[in-house]
């Protein structure tokens, strides 16, 4: 399988990802990879009505999705993965998926989180899984948007010091 993009967006599959993302990456699947979205079969459909005309589109829990890569027969799969958080992130490339980069999109605030640009919010858990996936050389850039500059995630003054 091929990664076109792997990107921590909370919202998953919506309009800025189904538009711009998927033709920028050129990929023809998209998985969202989130326990709490496939376990919710109402939001799961409202995910997959959202995908463009020929891409497929998953909604899988993270273990479902690192299988799905693993497996040889989607060797074809040119695959943009959508996840909600770092610590998600972390766990597949624990269990052996290939990620080289990370596009860190939205994380909404929540109570608890500490805003760190105009759309990512961040926990302590959060940081920690950030600065695991640095400490394995893996590229954490923002950007909204495709069109935008990427900027280094880990140039900026994070929370929750070590």
């Amino acid at each position: 399988m091929k990664i076109c993009l792997v990107r921590i967006d909370d919202r998953l599959i919506h309009g800025q990802v189904a538009t711009v993302w998927v033709k920028a990456v050129g990929c023809n699947r998209i998985i969202a990879c989130s326990d709490e979205a496939a376990a919710d079969p109402l939001r799961k459909a409202l995910l997959l009505q959202v995908t463009p005309p020929g891409i497929k589109s998953y909604v899988l829990p993270v273990d479902k999705a690192i299988e799905v890569y693993k497996n040889p027969k989607n060797s074809d799969f040119k695959t943009l993965f959508l996840l909600t958080n770092p610590t998600d992130v972390l766990r597949m490339v624990e269990e052996g998926v290939d990620i080289k980069s990370v596009n860190v999109g939205g994380m909404c605030y929540k109570h608890g989180k500490v805003l760190i640009t105009g759309a990512i919010s961040v926990d302590k858990q959060d940081v920690e899984s950030f600065r695991k996936l640095h400490d394995r050389g893996i590229e954490l850039e923002i950007r909204k948007v495709a069109s935008d500059s990427k900027i280094d995630l880990m140039t900026l003054d994070l929370p929750f010091k070590e």
